[in-house]
């Protein structure tokens, strides 16, 4: 999806990503960009060293950068694979000299050198709440501005704000966007993530950073889908695709002692989840497993998978949407063997039983309950 947006008196042409999304209602930029970026042209358009966080689509990277009078650099810090290709294509696409921009992923430490902190509020609040406490040590009085829509700023995320920073304060809101203003204090409050928790019914703990799909216990769909992962001795090629804390994957190599696990998300957080779970329940499976950060399966070589794993998202930050989702089988069907098998749980109400029928020409319910079904779908000759 491409859009043309007015920001910090530029126009500029943003593309979200993935780019083969065909969702015409989603845009690469929302009001809350555009308030964020008009009010630091406005007050703090001199600031040469910006940190940025959560920028979805390279929208706030994009527009910093061709607002500066001089060079200007910008840290941008992402937990997501996607908006770190999006941002570096967006640059390229506008012709926007990227030699001043640094990318981090959300296991990064912050540089301490900044002028500004800006902040795209993110939908999960634990990850919120692990980045403000990391924003904690800074250096005093770094000013920082966070931008959200209305319905996301809550009584809670203020609450939040002023644990780990200075006193916040809210703007007015415009186009149903609000700022949030406040200051770094380096009085450093601790971090309560990574969490742990015992995985019940096995001898396993599971680990989860802050950015993990629901990171303080199980979440229902993966327990319901354990009851219906393959076991054997052969030594088949997995792939856990959206593998969050890589739950799905470890019970795989403990069932299956012959096959190797490639663990997919594009969440750095989740990836390196995956890993210290395997490393803390299954140490003798590393060696059969890989941990990968990506965009679905995008590069992944054909015919060389007997098995996808996948409990796939219905949303894109806090856009709700189904492309990834199809992206996924998509992408799975090119990437298994002939008789490869796809298998997926998702909630019954998302029709993924027709989506599957029509690519693979077979779909077959193996569970199903009141919310979620169970469905493989084969690969064949």
């Amino acid at each position: 999806m491409t859009t043309d947006a007015l920001l910090g008196g530029h126009d500029l042409t943003l593309h979200r990503f993935p780019l083969e999304q065909k969702n015409r209602s989603l845009q690469a930029w929302d009001a809350a960009d555009e308030y964020l970026i008009n009010y630091v042209l406005e007050h703090h358009n001199q600031a040469q060293r910006i940190l940025v966080l959560n920028d979805n689509f390279g929208a706030l990277t994009c527009a910093l950068k061709v607002m500066s009078v001089s060079e200007r650099h910008i840290t941008n810090v992402n937990d997501s694979y996607v908006s770190h290709q999006a941002c570096e294509y967006n640059l390229a696409n506008n012709q926007i000299n990227d030699s001043a921009v640094t990318y981090l992923d959300s296991l990064s430490e912050y540089p301490h050198n900044i002028d500004l902190i800006l902040i795209k509020i993110p939908k999960n609040a634990g990850f919120l709440a692990h980045q403000l406490a990391l924003l904690s040590s800074l250096t005093s009085e770094t000013k920082v501005i966070a931008s959200g829509k209305v319905k996301e700023i809550h009584s809670s995320t203020l609450k939040s704000f002023n644990h780990f920073l200075s006193e916040p304060t809210t703007s007015l809101a415009v186009k149903k966007a609000r700022l949030i203003f406040s200051k770094t204090t380096a009085k450093p409050v601790a971090s309560k993530f990574p969490v742990s928790w015992p995985l019940e019914k096995t001898e396993f703990t599971l680990t989860n950073h802050a950015n993990v799909f629901s990171r303080d216990s199980l979440d229902i769909g993966a327990r319901f889908f354990m009851n219906y992962l393959p076991q054997g001795k052969k030594p088949f090629k997995v792939i856990d695709l959206g593998c969050g804390n890589g739950v799905i994957g470890l019970i795989s190599l403990d069932k299956m002692p012959n096959a190797q696990v490639t663990f997919v998300d594009e969440s750095a957080m989740a990836v390196a989840s995956a890993k210290e779970n395997i490393t803390l329940n299954l140490p003798d499976a590393l060696e059969r497993c890989h941990f990968v950060q990506n965009d679905c399966l995008s590069d992944f070589t054909a015919d060389s998978a007997d098995l996808v794993l996948c409990n796939p998202p219905f949303h894109q930050a806090q856009a709700i949407t189904d492309h990834i989702a199809w992206q996924m089988f998509v992408q799975a069907k090119q990437v298994l063997k002939k008789g490869g098998e796809l298998r997926i749980i998702g909630n019954r109400h998302l029709d993924y039983q027709d989506k599957l029928n029509r690519l693979f020409g077979n779909c077959k319910v193996i569970g199903n309950n009141k919310k979620f079904t169970v469905l493989s779908s084969m690969l064949r000759g």
